[in-house]
Protein backbone atom coordinates (compact mmCIF):
# COMPACT_ATOMS: atom_id res chain seq x y z
CA UNK A 1 0.00 0.00 0.00
CA UNK A 2 1.19 3.52 -0.86
CA UNK A 3 0.04 6.23 1.53
CA UNK A 4 0.58 9.93 0.85
CA UNK A 5 -0.22 12.38 3.64
CA UNK A 6 -0.33 16.20 3.44
CA UNK A 7 2.28 16.43 0.70
CA UNK A 8 3.11 19.99 -0.38
CA UNK A 9 5.72 21.52 -2.67
CA UNK A 10 6.29 25.16 -3.65
CA UNK A 11 8.95 25.99 -6.22
CA UNK A 12 11.12 29.13 -6.22
CA UNK A 13 9.02 32.00 -7.50
CA UNK A 14 5.97 30.94 -5.52
CA UNK A 15 4.49 28.24 -7.79
CA UNK A 16 2.61 25.82 -5.53
CA UNK A 17 2.89 22.52 -7.39
CA UNK A 18 1.49 20.30 -4.61
CA UNK A 19 -1.04 21.49 -2.05
CA UNK A 20 -1.81 19.12 0.84
CA UNK A 21 -2.05 16.00 -1.33
CA UNK A 22 -3.55 12.94 0.41
CA UNK A 23 -3.90 9.60 -1.41
CA UNK A 24 -4.01 5.88 -0.64
CA UNK A 25 -3.27 3.27 -3.31
CA UNK A 26 -3.43 -0.53 -3.29
CA UNK A 27 -1.74 -2.99 -5.66
CA UNK A 28 -3.02 -2.83 -9.23
CA UNK A 29 -3.45 0.02 -11.69
CA UNK A 30 -4.10 3.48 -10.25
CA UNK A 31 -4.78 6.38 -12.62
CA UNK A 32 -3.79 9.96 -11.87
CA UNK A 33 -5.61 12.36 -14.17
CA UNK A 34 -4.98 16.05 -14.61
CA UNK A 35 -4.14 18.72 -17.19
CA UNK A 36 -0.61 19.95 -17.78
CA UNK A 37 0.44 21.98 -14.74
CA UNK A 38 -1.88 20.14 -12.34
CA UNK A 39 1.02 18.82 -10.26
CA UNK A 40 1.12 15.25 -11.54
CA UNK A 41 4.79 15.26 -12.57
CA UNK A 42 5.76 17.02 -9.33
CA UNK A 43 4.05 14.24 -7.40
CA UNK A 44 5.72 11.55 -9.52
CA UNK A 45 9.16 13.10 -9.04
CA UNK A 46 8.60 13.33 -5.30
CA UNK A 47 7.53 9.69 -5.05
CA UNK A 48 10.55 8.69 -7.15
CA UNK A 49 12.80 10.54 -4.64
CA UNK A 50 14.01 12.97 -7.31
CA UNK A 51 12.92 16.01 -5.31
CA UNK A 52 12.09 16.87 -1.72
CA UNK A 53 8.64 18.09 -0.69
CA UNK A 54 8.24 21.00 1.72
CA UNK A 55 5.93 19.05 4.01
CA UNK A 56 4.24 15.67 4.14
CA UNK A 57 4.80 11.97 4.60
CA UNK A 58 4.92 9.02 2.18
CA UNK A 59 4.86 5.33 3.15
CA UNK A 60 5.12 2.31 0.88
CA UNK A 61 5.08 -1.28 2.20
CA UNK A 62 6.55 -0.16 5.53
CA UNK A 63 9.20 2.09 3.94
CA UNK A 64 9.38 5.79 4.81
CA UNK A 65 9.88 7.00 1.25
CA UNK A 66 11.15 10.47 2.13
CA UNK A 67 13.62 9.32 4.79
CA UNK A 68 14.84 5.98 3.41
CA UNK A 69 15.43 6.77 -0.26
CA UNK A 70 17.78 3.86 -0.93
CA UNK A 71 15.20 1.36 0.35
CA UNK A 72 12.42 2.65 -1.88
CA UNK A 73 14.71 2.89 -4.91
CA UNK A 74 15.41 -0.83 -4.60
CA UNK A 75 11.73 -1.62 -5.09
CA UNK A 76 10.83 1.23 -7.48
CA UNK A 77 10.54 1.31 -11.28
CA UNK A 78 10.19 4.76 -12.87
CA UNK A 79 9.42 5.79 -16.45
CA UNK A 80 9.58 9.60 -16.66
CA UNK A 81 7.77 11.67 -19.24
CA UNK A 82 11.00 12.13 -21.20
CA UNK A 83 14.18 10.08 -20.98
CA UNK A 84 17.39 10.27 -22.96
CA UNK A 85 19.37 7.47 -24.58
CA UNK A 86 22.90 7.10 -25.95
CA UNK A 87 22.58 7.78 -29.69
CA UNK A 88 24.44 4.70 -31.03
CA UNK A 89 23.78 2.10 -28.33
CA UNK A 90 21.43 -0.76 -29.14
CA UNK A 91 18.64 -1.91 -26.86
CA UNK A 92 20.40 -5.07 -25.70
CA UNK A 93 23.58 -3.27 -24.63
CA UNK A 94 21.75 -0.32 -23.10
CA UNK A 95 19.43 -2.48 -21.00
CA UNK A 96 22.46 -4.55 -19.95
CA UNK A 97 24.13 -1.30 -18.81
CA UNK A 98 21.06 -0.31 -16.81
CA UNK A 99 20.97 -3.79 -15.26
CA UNK A 100 24.54 -3.33 -14.02
CA UNK A 101 23.54 -0.02 -12.43
CA UNK A 102 20.57 -1.81 -10.83
CA UNK A 103 22.92 -4.28 -9.16
CA UNK A 104 22.97 -7.29 -11.52
CA UNK A 105 26.70 -7.97 -11.34
CA UNK A 106 26.71 -11.61 -12.50
CA UNK A 107 26.87 -11.73 -16.30
CA UNK A 108 24.81 -14.91 -16.75
CA UNK A 109 21.99 -13.76 -14.45
CA UNK A 110 22.02 -10.33 -16.07
CA UNK A 111 21.77 -11.80 -19.58
CA UNK A 112 18.73 -13.85 -18.57
CA UNK A 113 16.98 -10.85 -17.02
CA UNK A 114 17.69 -8.57 -19.98
CA UNK A 115 16.55 -11.20 -22.48
CA UNK A 116 13.33 -11.88 -20.58
CA UNK A 117 12.44 -8.19 -20.30
CA UNK A 118 13.06 -7.46 -23.98
CA UNK A 119 10.81 -10.37 -24.87
CA UNK A 120 8.16 -9.23 -22.38
CA UNK A 121 7.96 -5.78 -24.01
CA UNK A 122 8.09 -7.33 -27.51
CA UNK A 123 11.44 -5.79 -28.50
CA UNK A 124 13.58 -8.92 -28.74
CA UNK A 125 13.67 -8.93 -32.54
CA UNK A 126 14.75 -5.26 -32.46
CA UNK A 127 17.38 -5.73 -29.74
CA UNK A 128 20.31 -4.91 -32.05
CA UNK A 129 18.84 -1.59 -33.19
CA UNK A 130 19.88 1.69 -31.59
CA UNK A 131 17.20 2.84 -29.17
CA UNK A 132 17.54 6.36 -30.61
CA UNK A 133 16.09 5.02 -33.90
CA UNK A 134 13.02 3.49 -32.24
CA UNK A 135 9.52 4.82 -32.81
CA UNK A 136 7.84 6.60 -29.92
CA UNK A 137 5.96 3.48 -28.85
CA UNK A 138 9.05 1.28 -29.05
CA UNK A 139 11.00 3.74 -26.90
CA UNK A 140 8.24 3.74 -24.29
CA UNK A 141 8.26 -0.06 -24.24
CA UNK A 142 12.02 0.02 -23.77
CA UNK A 143 11.45 2.51 -20.96
CA UNK A 144 9.11 0.05 -19.25
CA UNK A 145 11.73 -2.69 -19.63
CA UNK A 146 14.30 -0.61 -17.74
CA UNK A 147 11.67 0.33 -15.14
CA UNK A 148 11.00 -3.38 -14.49
CA UNK A 149 14.63 -4.24 -13.75
CA UNK A 150 14.83 -5.79 -10.29
CA UNK A 151 11.15 -6.77 -10.26
CA UNK A 152 9.92 -3.61 -8.48
CA UNK A 153 6.72 -3.61 -6.45
CA UNK A 154 5.98 0.05 -7.26
CA UNK A 155 6.06 1.22 -10.89
CA UNK A 156 5.53 4.89 -11.78
CA UNK A 157 4.82 5.92 -15.38
CA UNK A 158 4.44 9.59 -16.25
CA UNK A 159 2.43 10.51 -19.39
CA UNK A 160 3.51 7.33 -21.20
CA UNK A 161 1.10 7.41 -24.16
CA UNK A 162 1.34 11.10 -25.12
CA UNK A 163 2.17 11.32 -28.81
CA UNK A 164 1.74 7.62 -29.59
CA UNK A 165 -0.35 6.49 -32.55
CA UNK A 166 -3.47 4.42 -31.72
CA UNK A 167 -1.83 1.05 -32.44
CA UNK A 168 1.24 1.77 -30.32
CA UNK A 169 -0.95 3.21 -27.56
CA UNK A 170 -3.04 0.04 -27.41
CA UNK A 171 0.06 -2.14 -27.38
CA UNK A 172 1.57 -0.09 -24.55
CA UNK A 173 -1.65 -0.08 -22.49
CA UNK A 174 -1.92 -3.87 -22.83
CA UNK A 175 1.64 -4.13 -21.53
CA UNK A 176 0.82 -1.93 -18.54
CA UNK A 177 -2.28 -3.98 -17.78
CA UNK A 178 -0.25 -7.19 -17.64
CA UNK A 179 2.31 -5.57 -15.33
CA UNK A 180 -0.39 -4.23 -13.01
CA UNK A 181 -1.64 -7.69 -12.06
CA UNK A 182 0.83 -8.08 -9.16
CA UNK A 183 2.34 -4.60 -8.62
CA UNK A 184 1.16 -1.11 -7.84
CA UNK A 185 1.37 0.75 -11.15
CA UNK A 186 0.80 4.48 -10.86
CA UNK A 187 -0.22 5.87 -14.25
CA UNK A 188 -0.04 9.65 -14.55
CA UNK A 189 -1.77 11.03 -17.63
CA UNK A 190 -3.98 13.76 -19.07
CA UNK A 191 -5.60 11.25 -21.46
CA UNK A 192 -8.92 10.19 -19.93
CA UNK A 193 -9.23 7.07 -22.11
CA UNK A 194 -6.05 5.63 -20.58
CA UNK A 195 -7.65 5.63 -17.14
CA UNK A 196 -11.03 4.46 -18.44
CA UNK A 197 -9.40 1.47 -20.14
CA UNK A 198 -7.02 0.40 -17.38
CA UNK A 199 -7.64 1.68 -13.88
CA UNK A 200 -10.11 0.39 -11.27
CA UNK A 201 -9.19 3.34 -9.03
CA UNK A 202 -8.17 6.88 -9.85
CA UNK A 203 -7.67 10.44 -8.67
CA UNK A 204 -8.05 13.79 -10.43
CA UNK A 205 -5.61 16.62 -9.74
CA UNK A 206 -6.02 20.31 -10.48
CA UNK A 207 -3.88 23.25 -9.33
CA UNK A 208 -1.81 20.99 -7.12
CA UNK A 209 -4.79 19.56 -5.26
CA UNK A 210 -6.59 16.21 -5.38
CA UNK A 211 -10.16 17.14 -6.37
CA UNK A 212 -11.55 13.61 -6.77
CA UNK A 213 -10.56 10.10 -5.76
CA UNK A 214 -12.36 6.78 -6.06
CA UNK A 215 -13.57 4.30 -8.66
CA UNK A 216 -14.18 5.59 -12.21
CA UNK A 217 -17.53 3.80 -12.47
CA UNK A 218 -18.76 5.33 -9.20
CA UNK A 219 -17.77 8.81 -10.37
CA UNK A 220 -19.60 8.25 -13.65
CA UNK A 221 -22.75 7.00 -11.87
CA UNK A 222 -22.81 10.21 -9.81
CA UNK A 223 -23.47 12.13 -13.04
CA UNK A 224 -26.34 9.96 -14.28
CA UNK A 225 -29.25 12.04 -15.63
CA UNK A 226 -27.14 15.21 -15.32
CA UNK A 227 -25.28 15.39 -18.64
CA UNK A 228 -26.88 16.89 -21.75
CA UNK A 229 -25.70 17.59 -25.27
CA UNK A 230 -26.75 19.77 -28.16
CA UNK A 231 -25.38 20.88 -31.51
CA UNK A 232 -24.92 24.66 -31.60
CA UNK A 233 -23.61 27.36 -33.89
CA UNK A 234 -20.22 28.95 -33.33
CA UNK A 235 -21.94 32.19 -32.35
CA UNK A 236 -23.95 30.47 -29.59
CA UNK A 237 -20.99 28.90 -27.78
CA UNK A 238 -19.94 31.98 -25.80
CA UNK A 239 -23.54 32.65 -24.76
CA UNK A 240 -24.09 29.11 -23.49
CA UNK A 241 -20.82 29.24 -21.55
CA UNK A 242 -22.06 32.23 -19.56
CA UNK A 243 -25.44 30.62 -18.86
CA UNK A 244 -24.58 26.95 -18.18
CA UNK A 245 -21.88 24.61 -16.88
CA UNK A 246 -20.37 23.61 -20.20
CA UNK A 247 -18.21 20.52 -19.73
CA UNK A 248 -16.77 20.27 -23.22
CA UNK A 249 -17.15 21.40 -26.79
CA UNK A 250 -16.19 19.41 -29.85
CA UNK A 251 -17.03 19.09 -33.51
CA UNK A 252 -19.34 16.24 -34.46
CA UNK A 253 -20.09 15.93 -38.17
CA UNK A 254 -18.56 19.35 -38.70
CA UNK A 255 -20.86 21.04 -36.15
CA UNK A 256 -19.92 22.28 -32.67
CA UNK A 257 -21.51 20.07 -29.97
CA UNK A 258 -21.65 20.96 -26.29
CA UNK A 259 -21.79 18.67 -23.26
CA UNK A 260 -23.52 20.47 -20.37
CA UNK A 261 -23.89 19.56 -16.70
CA UNK A 262 -27.33 20.29 -15.23
CA UNK A 263 -29.74 18.72 -12.73
CA UNK A 264 -32.62 19.43 -15.11
CA UNK A 265 -33.26 20.21 -18.77
CA UNK A 266 -30.91 23.15 -19.45
CA UNK A 267 -32.77 24.46 -22.49
CA UNK A 268 -34.48 23.74 -25.78
CA UNK A 269 -32.76 21.19 -27.98
CA UNK A 270 -30.63 19.59 -25.27
CA UNK A 271 -30.73 15.78 -25.12
CA UNK A 272 -29.89 13.82 -21.99
CA UNK A 273 -26.97 11.41 -22.55
CA UNK A 274 -25.11 8.76 -20.57
CA UNK A 275 -22.11 10.34 -18.83
CA UNK A 276 -18.56 9.12 -19.25
CA UNK A 277 -15.30 9.65 -17.39
CA UNK A 278 -14.41 12.60 -19.58
CA UNK A 279 -17.54 14.39 -18.36
CA UNK A 280 -16.51 13.67 -14.75
CA UNK A 281 -13.00 14.94 -15.44
CA UNK A 282 -14.09 18.21 -17.04
CA UNK A 283 -16.67 18.87 -14.31
CA UNK A 284 -14.02 18.54 -11.59
CA UNK A 285 -11.68 20.86 -13.49
CA UNK A 286 -14.45 23.45 -13.88
CA UNK A 287 -15.27 23.25 -10.16
CA UNK A 288 -11.59 23.62 -9.23
CA UNK A 289 -11.00 26.64 -11.49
Amino acid sequence: MLTIENLSKTYPGGLKALDQVNLTMQAGMFGLLGPNGAGKSSLMRTLATLQEPDTGRVQFAGIDVLKDKMAIRQTLGYLPQDFGVYPKVNALDLLDHFAVLKGFTKRGERAEVVSALLQQVNLWEHRKKAVSTYSGGMRQRFGIAQALLGDPRLVIVDEPTAGLDPEERNRFLNLLASIGEDKLVLLSTHIVEDVTDLCPRMAVMARGKVVLTGEPNEAIRALENKVWKRSVTREEIAQFKTQMTVLSERFVGGKPTLHVYSDSQPGDGFIQIAPNLEDVYFLKLRQAA
